[in-house]
């Protein structure tokens, strides 16, 4: 497996793919780079080099005690993208993902990025304060309880609403929902604990203000578990060069359930 020693020891596991203009993948809570199968095979099957990891305390990366928190998601990035000397590569985001690449670009700029793609992303800021409309602190609460109670049960419940299962017409898929089960309890338990902290309680809003980029910003309007009306479209005013696109009726999980349609967009988004 290829693995990065990052600054504090922790090891992260990472696929590089292909050649070409750089693609690089971050995945959202408790999942891994796999959650990126789809864009990853198509992007380098289009000519693309598709670089993912594992973030740490995820997948198949190391289990640091401490450092589960943007700013060092945001590092160890940076110490990937450094260590392949990616040039011009474009950021994807999915989820924690999005927030991860968001404050990898407020603290470390965008001379080796050329553009970025936010998807059903965190960002600017998952929790209700009096300034900003998220959700309340109990919402996160319960995904703690999950997660410390019987972390097995809540991943393979958390899948239904993740992928829009619970909908009169979906087409539940059996498989997918063990890949995302397996993807989770590969995880530490103290690192997927710790990043439900950093993914709703870190304020994106100064990290994307930052950016120049040109940045497209993606979701389903039925988002069960980002909503949609706290998301993409605040991120999208804060965000100078962007361009949002919602995709009516979608789950969170688009990029396996919608990753056709994902894909063209993205793909005609970096071209452009």
């Amino acid at each position: 497996m290829d693995m990065l020693k990052v600054k504090d020891g922790t090891s992260i596991y990472y696929k590089d793919w292909g050649t070409g203009q750089p693609i690089v993948f971050s995945h959202g809570w408790r999942l891994t780079a796999d959650a990126w199968d789809a864009q990853m095979l198509f992007f380098g099957e289009q000519g693309y080099r598709v670089v993912a990891h594992d973030r740490r305390g995820h997948g198949r990366s190391g289990q640091s005690w401490n450092g589960n928190d943007m700013d060092t998601y945001a590092d160890d990035l940076s110490e990937l993208i450094e260590k392949l000397n990616l040039k011009d590569a474009v950021l994807v985001g999915h989820s924690t993902g999005g927030g991860e690449v968001a404050r990898y670009l407020g603290r470390h700029g965008s001379k080796r990025i050329s553009k970025a793609v936010l998807i059903s992303a965190v960002t600017p800021f998952m929790l209700e304060t009096p300034d900003h409309p998220g959700a309340p602190m109990s919402v996160f609460d319960g995904l703690r309880q999950g997660v410390v109670n019987n972390r097995a049960e809540f991943f393979r419940g958390l899948s239904v609403p993740f992928y829009g299962y619970n909908r009169p017409d979906a087409k539940v898929s059996e498989g997918i929902r063990n890949s995302f089960w397996l993807q989770g309890m590969l995880g530490s338990v103290k690192g997927e604990l710790d990043s439900i902290k950093a993914f709703s309680e870190t304020d994106f809003r100064e990290d994307l203000k930052k950016i120049t980029i040109p940045t497209l910003i993606l979701q389903g309007d039925d988002d069960q578990i980002v909503p949609l009306q706290i998301s993409s479209p605040l991120t999208a005013k804060l965000v100078k060069n962007s361009t949002l696109k919602i995709y009516p009726g979608q789950p969170h999980g688009l990029c396996t359930t919608f990753a056709d349609q994902v894909n063209a967009d993205v793909l005609a988004f970096i071209k452009a």
